[in-house]
């Protein structure tokens, strides 16, 4: 494979999953606690038994929203390639492996990065049955990816309330090695990540050599949509939609304050869609720090070492990030297309990078669109 562009965040969503996957994968006892899909009144759509909602079958991003034109300008370009009407009419070209590839053909993407259904598993809202979920979307995601090895690197998704279920799905994921890495839910309410019982997760997912991997889900927002009108709660999701990634400062502080790549220096962290122009003033604020009052942490070099040493950040459309590559490092950053999500740059990708990467030296350029992602992901080994 001659790899020219690969994206490091792409998605695989649940409402393109082959709708009786996990009640037939499920062990018996937890097969009516699964996500299916139900006829009602608006269409098809994925629920369960307990009362979530996931969205309409083939429906647009992670949430399976219905497209409607006219609303967001990236959806409209991917509904011009015909996708959601491909949809409607069951055709999945997000989870059909040889249609997949079309369509990343089409946006000039040879090898992609595939996170997954850990929103979903954390609406379903009871963590037996989330576990289980995971069980099942990982093996499916590694008979996925093994179709086309060359092209497509998975991400398992791990449970983040269990230390230990999260230990047992990394050590189950590593035995089969068909996985690329781990993705670890990222939930407002998880134990900070410097606290002492993420310790089993490191350790195993050093020793397994696979990334660990948080992505973003923006910032918890307390607002009280209830008591406002049409126009403020735009203006609330508006704020909620731009600070989307800024919200991944917390992941980088808690991982490097709290001595864990310290502790693993063979561990590599990767923050997915989290932008990378915000970046440089973390590290230089965080060195500032650790210089003035900090030095009684368990850290034996400056927190921004540890960036460089073992961190990664993915972006899609950052031309801010890109003035910054002296700080940030040409070896940290990798660029996605987010497809196949309406924020994403799909099928416009080429013009993007052209765009955003046309100052910058070719051999820079080569590692943040291909080289970067093919050494951690193992693409072309």
């Amino acid at each position: 494979m001659d790899y020219r562009v690969i994206s490091a965040d792409c998605h695989i969503d649940l409402p393109w999953l082959p709708e009786n996957l996990f009640a037939s994968e499920a062990r018996a006892d937890l097969k009516d606690r699964m996500p299916y899909v139900a006829e009602t009144e608006k269409g098809r759509y994925w629920v369960s038994k307990n009362g979530a909602q996931f969205g309409l079958q083939n429906g647009m991003g992670s949430a399976g929203r219905r497209y409607v034109p006219g609303q967001i300008h990236r959806s409209d370009r991917m509904a011009e390639q015909g996708l959601y009407h491909d949809g409607e009419r069951g055709i999945r070209r997000l989870t059909e492996p040889d249609l997949r590839l079309k369509d990343q053909d089409l946006d000039g993407v040879q090898g992609e990065v595939l996170y997954g259904i850990l929103g979903a598993a954390m609406r379903l809202g009871d963590n037996d049955a989330a576990d289980e979920m995971m069980r099942i979307y990982n093996a499916w995601l590694a008979d996925f990816c093994a179709t086309h090895p060359d092209r497509f690197a998975g991400l398992a998704t791990i449970p983040s309330h269990d230390v230990e279920a999260a230990v047992r799905e990394v050590a189950r994921v590593a035995k089969r090695g068909a996985l690329r890495g781990i993705e670890v839910a990222n939930t407002h309410d998880m134990a900070p990540l410097f606290d002492p019982s993420w310790e089993p997760l490191w350790s195993a997912a050093e020793e397994a050599g696979l990334p660990v991997h948080y992505h973003t889900i923006g910032p918890r927002m307390d607002y009280d949509y209830d008591t406002m009108g049409h126009l403020q709660r735009r203006q609330a999701f508006a704020v909620h939609i731009t600070s989307f990634q800024l919200a991944m400062s917390k992941i980088i502080m808690e991982t490097i304050y709290g001595g864990v790549l310290e502790a693993h220096p063979g561990l590599k962290l990767v923050i997915g869609e989290s932008g990378i122009g915000w970046i440089p003033y973390i590290l230089e604020h965080m060195d500032l720090e650790w210089e003035d009052q900090f030095k009684d942490l368990t850290l034996t070099m400056k927190p921004s070492d540890y960036w460089h040493r073992q961190c990664y950040a993915t972006y899609q459309s950052d031309p801010i990030g890109i003035r910054l590559l002296d700080i940030l490092g040409e070896d940290n950053v990798m660029w996605g297309s987010d497809f196949p999500h309406p924020d994403g740059v799909w099928p416009d990708s080429q013009a993007f990078i052209a765009r955003e990467l046309a100052d910058v030296p070719e051999a820079i350029r080569r590692k943040i669109v291909c080289e970067n992602a093919a050494k951690l992901y193992g693409f072309g080994a």
